[in-house]
């Protein structure tokens, strides 16, 4: 478990609260890294609770939520939506193949954003994800 002791910034908790009132999967990270929650709906992909899982860093969420192109080639944390938008401090999207804990491999799109704050300080990542792959689009 990573250690989740830095205090939460005000976007965060408002993040938070966002998130778990509503029904789009979405998960959050904090300045540090830390996944530090994923809503109800986001546990329908991730394929555990929130409360099973709990607070984690980016490596050991690597291994809970594996990413993959469609091809099968896994897709480095640097290089997803959540990722880009951790290190680069720039929204990012990406439709890819995610393996939960219940072993399933489903098609996803993810949009990241980082949360700035005055003199671009990062409060944290959100990050909103739903099953479905790119051509499902406009259905």
């Amino acid at each position: 478990m990573a250690d989740a002791s830095t205090p939460p910034s005000l976007p965060l908790i408002l993040a938070r609260e966002l998130a778990s009132n509503l029904s789009t999967p979405m998960f959050l990270l904090n300045q540090d890294g830390v996944l530090v929650y994923f809503n109800d709906a986001a546990e329908q992909i991730i394929g555990k609770p929130f409360a099973e899982v709990g607070a984690v860093d980016a490596m050991e969420f690597s291994a809970i939520f594996r990413l993959s192109q469609d091809d099968g080639t896994p897709i480095s944390r640097g290089l997803s939506p959540t990722g880009i938008a951790f290190l680069q401090r720039r929204p990012s999207h990406q439709a890819l193949l995610a393996t939960g804990l219940d072993g399933v491999r489903r098609a996803v799109q993810a949009t990241a954003y980082p949360l700035l704050g005055a003199g671009d300080a990062l409060h944290g990542v959100v990050t909103v994800f739903w099953e479905g792959a790119p051509e499902d689009e406009g259905d």
